[in-house]
């Protein structure tokens, strides 16, 4: 989004803009404050709506909301102090006729699940073109619930895949290696179980083999590169 290189502001507090009426009105939520200057710039260009406040973290958002009334919220779902659905859920169990539209850099469908899950109407990745952003939070303020085509139906599948504590750790351990009698002794559990719970997460996952589970696992998030060393 090339409206997103501009000087970065020095204060973290929370930036206030004038609003004029009939504008759809906006708080932008991002821990960066290039970015929150970039949308800034590019809310700002269109007629019929106006940032009125930029917020860093989740408390100063949920601050401005209470005091601001905004129309719509974008949302980075990485904040320095509570994830993104977290916020949205504490807005909305406030002001249910809020939108929110999600900004993010995220690839993991899991986190587009849980976002949609959390009340948000749309999903934009940061990387998308400007036009989108503005369609998505003109749709959102409509009523609508907007998310690109592979967001929505990879967090469908990530609902529909999704694995129990104990399947992960399985999956987790033989995302480095370790084959099923080595899982059984590092989680104390039985083989012939580490075996069903093997056959459960390829079910789920509608995986050929464990390694496909694995590269879908991280793909939708439910497991992160690190982990699968």
């Amino acid at each position: 989004m090339a409206a997103l290189a501009m000087a970065v502001r020095s204060s973290s507090k929370v930036t206030m803009f004038p609003a004029e009426h009939g504008q759809i009105r906006v708080l932008t939520v991002d821990g960066h404050h290039l970015v929150q200057e970039g949308l800034a710039a590019v809310l700002n260009r269109e007629q019929d709506m106006t940032v009125v406040a930029s917020a860093s973290s989740g408390e100063e958002a949920l601050d401005s909301v209470r005091r601001l009334h905004p129309d719509v919220v974008t949302l980075d779902l990485v904040l320095p102090d509570m994830r993104g659905e977290e916020l949205a859920r504490l807005i909305l169990a406030e002001f249910p006729r809020t939108r929110i539209v999600a900004i993010t850099s995220a690839q993991s469908h899991l986190e587009a699940r849980r976002a949609l899950d959390a009340g948000v109407r749309g999903y934009v990745s940061k990387a998308a073109p400007r036009a989108e952003l503005i369609r998505a939070i003109r749709q959102a303020h409509a009523g609508a619930s907007v998310a690109p085509g592979p967001v929505a139906a990879g967090a469908e599948h990530a609902a529909e895949g999704s694995l129990t504590p104990r399947e992960v750790q399985v999956l987790r351990l033989v995302a480095r290696g370790s084959r099923n009698r080595q899982v059984a002794a590092q989680l104390a559990i039985a083989v012939e179980t580490v075996r069903m719970h093997m056959k459960n997460i390829l079910d789920k996952l509608a995986a050929n083999d464990r390694t496909h589970a694995v590269t879908i696992a991280l793909t939708r998030g439910l497991l992160q590169f690190g982990e699968a060393v």
